[in-house]
Order: structure tokens, then C-alpha cells, then sequence
């Protein structure tokens, strides 16, 4: 490989890795909120993003995109449909699917992780089923040319507004997640209730409240991080939610499970590496391996990175309570 290729391909590769990256940490944060709360990996998260992606596609399709209104105004409506779609979901899954699990004794850890499989098997294949009956197998995000102009920072750097876009309204999700949790009453019970559910009811916190919360909250999140999948990578469709959830948890996982900090760094992290890798395999082997093989590097390093720290890069131990 050129070194001088090397370097000029390197600013585009960080920035789509980062746009990357940030979706997968708007999806970490729905499986970090849920196990901080709960200790359960909500295998179903999944396809609530995708849900949130579908709807608002077709908010943008049908409702929106005929309008005159400024494409920024479009993609925000958009987003907060996607974002009601998905939390209304995730309540679902929570009041219809755990909450009958957890308040019956005995259900063990092992029925609501395969009850989060079936879930999202269902909703992946309802989508799948209603999209048919319109004669849709995917939908493309509506072409917005104001989305595909470009902005050159340098010779080797050409944005376009959808990338600053997906910067932009992720960081601020990402921040608004950060100051509801550490700076509201509503995070503090949350936290209260993740750190010990029990002494957090003798306090006075409703704990059902707080996990209806967690849920809704990594729902709304997702639904709009679905949009801005759509909006990434041009399409959506039923299954668009199985690899970014596998993705997202991994990122979850990597920066640490239930530390929200965590789950954001682990996802931009995440989103860079897949990028790197998929760039400069190809030119460090001479083509001998494709960029399909950048999921084996990511996972490797996930590998390592346990090994060296089991909770991961920003996770602690949890003490044990006696």
C-alpha cells in the first residue's frame, strides 16, 4: 500500500467511522439503560430501532417530503415520530412481554432473554408482513438533495450536510441522555434504582415507573436513531435492525454494560474501528482480504479488550452486598 494513499484516505474513513459510531451509541444506550435498571439484555432493541427507522421513512415518503418545509424541519418531525413510534413499542415489549415474566417467581434469567429473541423475531417479521401487503420489501429514504451537498474542509476532507447532520443531532441526543440521567430527579431515581432496587423503594422511587422509564427512554432513542440509519445509508427495511443491534450491544459490552459514558464511547470507538478496518485491509493485503472481513478485527479486539478488562473499558465491578 502507498503511504501517500494511505493518508489521503484516512480523513473520509475517520469521518464516516464516526458517523458510524454515533449511531451505534444512540443503540447502546437503550441496552446499557435497560441492564442498568433491570440486569437484562433486551435482545428485542433491535428491532425496535428498526421500527422507529420504518415509520419515520414513511413519515418523510407520505407526509412530509410533499411539503415545502425546510429539510432540517422534514428529518426533526420525522425523528420525533420515529422516536413516539419506538418508545410507544418499547413500552409494549416492557408491559406485555417482561413485566408478566418478572412478576411472576421463579422465571429465572434464561426465559426473558429468549423471550426478547422471540419478540424481535416478531416484530421483524409483522414489519416484514405489513411492508408486503404495499408491495415494499425496503424503503428508500426519499431523495433530499439538501442532504447530499457537500462542504469541503480540505483536499482529503469533502462532508456532506447529512454527515454534520447525524453529528450533530446524535452528539445532542447523546448529551440530552447524559443531563436527564445525571441532572434531573427522574436520573437520579434511576440511578437510585440501578444501584440497589430495594433500598431505592424504601426511599419512596416506584421501581416500575423507573423501568418503564429506562425503556421507553432507549426506545425513543432508537426510533431516531433508526431515521438517521435510513438517512446514513439510504434504505431500511425489516431486517436493518439485526446487524446495528449486534453491533450496538458489542459496543455496549466494549465500553462497558450499564455505564452510560460507557455505551457512547464503545459505540464512536466501535463505528471508527469497522471503518479503519474496512478501508485498509483491502490495501495492506493487496486485495487478499476484502472489507467484509472488518467484523473479524472488530470482534478480536472486543475479544482482547475483555480479556484485559472483563467489564470492559468503562464498566466496574459490582460489589457484592452482604
Amino acid at each position: 500500500m502507498e503511504t501517500s494513499i494511505g493518508w489521503q484516505l484516512l480523513p473520509m474513513t475517520l469521518a464516516d467511522g464516526l458517523s458510524l459510531g454515533v449511531m451505534y451509541a444512540i443503540i447502546a444506550l437503550g441496552y446499557t439503560l435497560v441492564y442498568g435498571v433491570l440486569g437484562l439484555i433486551n435482545f428485542a432493541h433491535s428491532e425496535v430501532f428498526m421500527v422507529g427507522g420504518i415509520v419515520g421513512v414513511e413519515l418523510l415518503i407520505y407526509v412530509l417530503t410533499p411539503t415545502s418545509l425546510h429539510p432540517l424541519i422534514q428529518l426533526a418531525l420525522a425523528l420525533l415520530g420515529a422516536g413516539f413510534a419506538a418508545a410507544a413499542v418499547a413500552w409494549g415489549v416492557e408491559r406485555y412481554a417482561y413485566y408478566p415474566l418478572r412478576s411472576r417467581p421463579g422465571s429465572g434469567s434464561l426465559a426473558p432473554l429468549i423471550t426478547g429473541i422471540g419478540v424481535s423475531l416478531v416484530l421483524m417479521d409483522t414489519v416484514r408482513l405489513f411492508e408486503s401487503f404495499f408491495g415494499h420489501f425496503e424503503r428508500p429514504f426519499p431523495s433530499i438533495a439538501w442532504f447530499e451537498e457537500t462542504y469541503a474542509v480540505s483536499e482529503h476532507l469533502i462532508l456532506s450536510y447529512k454527515s454534520l447532520v447525524i453529528w450533530g443531532l446524535g452528539g445532542g441526543f447523546l448529551a440530552l441522555v447524559h443531563g436527564l440521567v445525571n441532572r434531573t430527579r427522574w436520573g437520579l431515581a434511576l440511578r437510585a434504582v440501578a444501584q440497589d432496587t430495594h433500598a431505592a423503594m424504601l426511599l419512596g422511587i416506584e421501581s416500575r415507573k423507573m423501568v418503564v422509564l429506562a425503556f421507553v427512554l432507549g426506545g425513543f432513542l432508537a426510533g431516531m436513531g433508526g431515521v438517521l440509519y435510513a438517512l446514513q445509508f439510504g434504505k431500511i427495511n425489516a431486517f436493518s435492525g439485526f446487524v446495528p443491534g449486534i453491533k450496538a450491544f458489542t459496543a455496549a459490552v466494549l465500553g462497558g454494560i450499564g455505564s452510560i459514558p460507557g455505551a457512547v464511547l464503545g459505540g464512536i470507538l466501535l463505528g471508527l474501528i469497522e471503518m479503519l478496518a474496512g478501508t485498509y485491509l483491502p490495501l495492506l493485503t493487496d486485495g487478499a482480504i476484502g472489507s467484509e472481513y472488518k467484523d473479524i478485527v472488530t470482534f478480536l479486539l472486543l475479544i482482547l479488550v475483555l480479556l484485559c478488562r472483563p467489564t470492559g473499558l468503562l464498566g466496574k465491578p459490582k460489589a457484592e452486598k452482604v
